[in-house]
């Protein structure tokens, strides 16, 4: 079993940084990557970034580029995602997951494990 946790989550004014936290810990052998995604109210879960178990290679959804950033520096660190000028329609939970499959970093829904989410809320 693999288990995600996530952790940082808050309110922020518009123009502000978050730095949210993806604890993996289990079976973790099989871990292709991680991504965060969120879901805001009445809208569908979308991706926002991920990143090779390695580390070595991250993508991002453009709505972020250049805002966001994500990082996983070694085996024994959480994956952070730093997120810089947010913006009120960043407003959304913030879920953590991991995918297995081998491809589809990118996309929401080649990952089969969740953590429960952090709710990032940003006023304008």
């Amino acid at each position: 079993q693999v288990q995600l946790v996530e952790s940082g989550g808050g309110l922020v004014q518009a123009g502000g940084s978050l730095k949210l936290s993806c604890t993996v810990s289990g079976r973790t052998a099989a871990i292709y990557g991680v991504g965060w995604h969120r879901q805001a109210p009445g809208k569908e879960r979308e991706f926002v970034a991920a990143v090779s178990w390695s580390g070595r290679t991250t993508y991002y959804a453009d709505s972020v580029k250049d805002r966001f950033t994500i990082s996983r520096d070694n085996a024994m660190d959480p994956v952070y995602l730093h997120m810089n000028s947010l913006k009120p329609e960043d407003t959304a939970v913030y879920y953590c997951a991991a995918n297995e499959r081998g491809w589809g970093l990118s996309q929401t829904d080649e990952y089969g494990l969740w953590g429960h989410g952090t709710q990032v809320t940003v006023s304008s």
